[in-house]
């Protein structure tokens, strides 16, 4: 099973990774655009190969593993973005993955995960214990288990795209970047920003009652959603609770959160597209609609991460005529 717990994600770590990811995928874009009377900067992570952020934590934590792991595989949770990022690392490994998806994943996310290459294994997201699942799995197969944020490795390469943000803003604006705004689930992207960033404000934002880590900010303590979270078409944001490893980080150095309503997402989403020309999946534009809303503010070295744009074509169809 995995080496995951013996030890701490680090900013240098981050850096490795950085070097690690630059090799094999140019930066995504940094996007301008006009709110709150400043200029604030978009980072597309929906324009990633597999459409969303997660290949960069999948990528450094696959491509550190010793041939006899390569060998025995790796087993992985995820409602789709995680899953996808691990599969598309895993087929460009060599290595047989297994991904443990909700069944109500957007078919988009099952379908593209399995054309990576991937074996899936559904289940229930309300009923059944998928750590339970995916762990009995690894330890079935001999296999490592890719925790979608609870894993050191996946910390650090979630944070590379700190490092972009960082170059890129210099290069763009002559400022070091002031304040990062991240769609936050279990924290593993926020905690990897906030190592490879030391001297930016780092924002989390989660979707209304799915806000553990908000939760967990303000009472200094790990908080689960509780048994009966709302629905929320934030599929990539439904985290029952952060793992220590990430909070440890997060406890630090997030000093301001934000939650948005499903309706504040869904005009994000629209503003994206109208503004910007990207497609967003819901959970892909929650630190977006903080930023509209005026949730948090902005100052013209602030960056804003779009983490996913795997959306359904008959979901976004019916989102762009529901809100037009």
């Amino acid at each position: 099973m995995s080496k995951t717990t013996q030890r701490n994600p680090t900013r240098e770590g981050v850096l490795a990774a950085a070097r690690k990811i630059a090799a094999i995928l140019s930066p995504t874009p940094l996007l301008p655009f006009e709110v709150q009377g400043k200029t604030a900067w978009a980072k597309a992570e929906s324009l990633q190969p597999m459409g969303a952020f997660k290949i960069r934590g999948a990528w450094h934590r696959l491509s550190d593993l010793s041939e006899a792991e390569k060998a025995n595989g790796v087993v992985a949770v995820s409602s789709g973005n995680h899953a996808q990022g691990v599969a598309w690392a895993a087929r460009k490994l060599g290595i047989a993955a297994t991904i443990v998806m909700p069944e109500d994943a957007p078919q988009v996310k099952l379908q593209r995960t399995r054309s990576y290459g991937a074996k899936v294994i559904t289940y229930d997201r309300m009923s059944e214990n998928r750590e339970a699942i995916a762990t009995s799995l690894a330890e079935e197969l001999g296999a490592t288990y890719v925790h979608a944020f609870g894993d050191p490795w996946v910390i650090e390469g979630q944070g590379t795209a700190g490092i972009e943000i960082a170059d890129q803003m210099l290069a763009l604006t002559d400022k070091p970047v002031s304040r990062i705004v991240a769609c936050c689930g279990g924290g593993g992207l926020t905690a990897g920003l906030a190592l490879a960033c030391p001297d930016a404000d780092i924002i989390p934002v989660e979707p209304e009652g799915w806000d553990d880590i908000c939760r967990s900010l303000e009472t200094g303590e790990i908080q689960n959603v509780g048994d009966n979270p709302p629905p929320t078409a934030c599929d990539a944001l439904q985290t029952f609770a952060t793992q220590p490893i990430n909070f440890a980080v997060l406890k630090e150095r997030c000093h301001e959160w934000a939650r948005v309503s499903e309706d504040e997402i869904r005009q994000a989403q629209d503003f994206a597209f109208s503004n910007l020309r990207l497609v967003t999946e819901p959970g892909g534009a929650a630190a977006l609609a903080a930023v509209l809303t005026g949730k948090v503010e902005v100052d013209d070295a602030t960056a804003v991460l779009i983490t996913g744009g795997n959306m359904d074509i008959a979901r976004w169809s019916e989102l762009i005529r529901d809100i037009r």
